[in-house]
């Protein structure tokens, strides 16, 4: 097995010289592909933003899809580890989901988060293994998360909820409402805190209504 198979089995952790290799490199390749999109960029450009020669860049990775695929996995497992931490053992539902919508529209309004999301949308049509890859790790995990704790507050007997993953797609789908569409197409800047927290304090109260054992 050759030192490049071994890297894509196992990345270099964080804090040793591969690690600290690996992670200039892929913060030069998201400059490049923020900048430039997916299809424009190339190994030779991402490797001067990186800093490094292109033997360097394809010791660590093959290609720019690779590359790709790598940065979108660490942006959703950053995601699904930071932002659905739910404990659960609270009882207090409406905290939980309060707390869980602002901090995910916040996430996904940021436009250094939107940007990737739109060159998966625009390359998932002819590499349809990338766009299931970045489902899988983001949108699907997060709800898998949120139906977890919803679950936990079903059996409970705080909630009464059929079917938790639909319950917990819906929710994450309210708060994006009138937010999240604007910033991915350009139409609009992040929103504010405020209207985050009205949004939001609108999702979890139709839930609540919907669910909550009276």
């Amino acid at each position: 097995m050759t030192n490049q198979e071994v890297i894509a089995i196992r990345p270099p952790q964080e804090g040793t010289d591969e690690g600290a290799k690996r992670r200039q490199i892929m913060d030069g390749a998201r400059a490049v592909f923020l900048a430039q999109g997916f299809d424009a960029a190339s190994m030779g450009e991402i490797a001067r933003a990186a800093g490094v020669s292109k033997g360097t860049l394809y010791v660590y990775f093959e290609n720019k899809e690779e590359l790709f695929e790598a940065i979108v996995h660490e942006q959703c497992h950053a995601q699904a580890e930071g932002l659905f931490d739910l404990d659960p053992n609270d009882p207090d539902v409406e905290r939980a989901l309060m707390r869980l919508g602002t901090n995910f529209v916040n996430y996904l309004c940021q436009p250094e988060k939107a940007s990737p999301l739109r060159t998966v949308i625009a390359i998932a049509d002819r590499m349809p293994e990338m766009g299931k890859k970045f489902y899988e790790t983001g949108p699907a995990c997060g709800i898998g998360m949120l139906a977890a704790y919803i679950q936990k507050q079903v059996d409970a007997g705080v909630l009464a909820v059929d079917d938790p993953e639909v319950a917990a797609a819906q929710f994450l789908d309210a708060c994006q409402s009138t937010l999240f569409k604007p910033v991915l197409f350009n139409f609009a800047p992040p929103p504010s805190h405020e209207r985050v927290e009205h949004v939001v304090s609108i999702a979890v109260k139709t839930f609540l209504a919907a669910y909550r054992v009276r």
